[in-house]
């Protein structure tokens, strides 16, 4: 059975959408109330971050989805050797060898396009 997070993920277009309407409102009520600069520059500071954690929790989801998928084939590779063994073949370690060789390989690969 999949694991299943509590908590569903936060849809990251909406939260840009909800900070674009924020800025917009922001910079209307900066013109509106020009006395309260100082607030005005600690608010937009506060919102810059958004689209910089927002582009951090892509790729660490990227990242993450990229894991689980390897441990997934890992454990594959593991119950191919077990069903392997189970079956008598001549070389029941053959799945294990070739999906830890296949993951160092891409892991090469992704080493090197960095």
């Amino acid at each position: 059975m999949p694991y299943r997070h509590p908590y569903p993920p936060s849809d990251l277009l909406e939260v840009l959408h909800r900070h674009q309407t924020a800025s917009h409102l922001l910079a209307v009520f900066t013109r509106t109330t020009p006395g309260l600069d100082d607030l005005w520059r600690e608010l937009f500071a506060t919102l810059a971050d958004t689209p910089i954690l927002t582009t951090e929790i892509t790729a660490l989801r990227a990242a993450r989805d990229a894991v689980r998928a390897q441990h997934a084939n890992l454990i594959a590779a593991a119950r191919a050797t077990l069903a392997a063994h189970h079956d008598g073949e001549h070389d029941p370690l053959f799945y294990l060898r070739d999906e830890l060789t296949a993951q160092l390989a891409a892991g090469r690969r992704a080493g090197e396009a960095r």
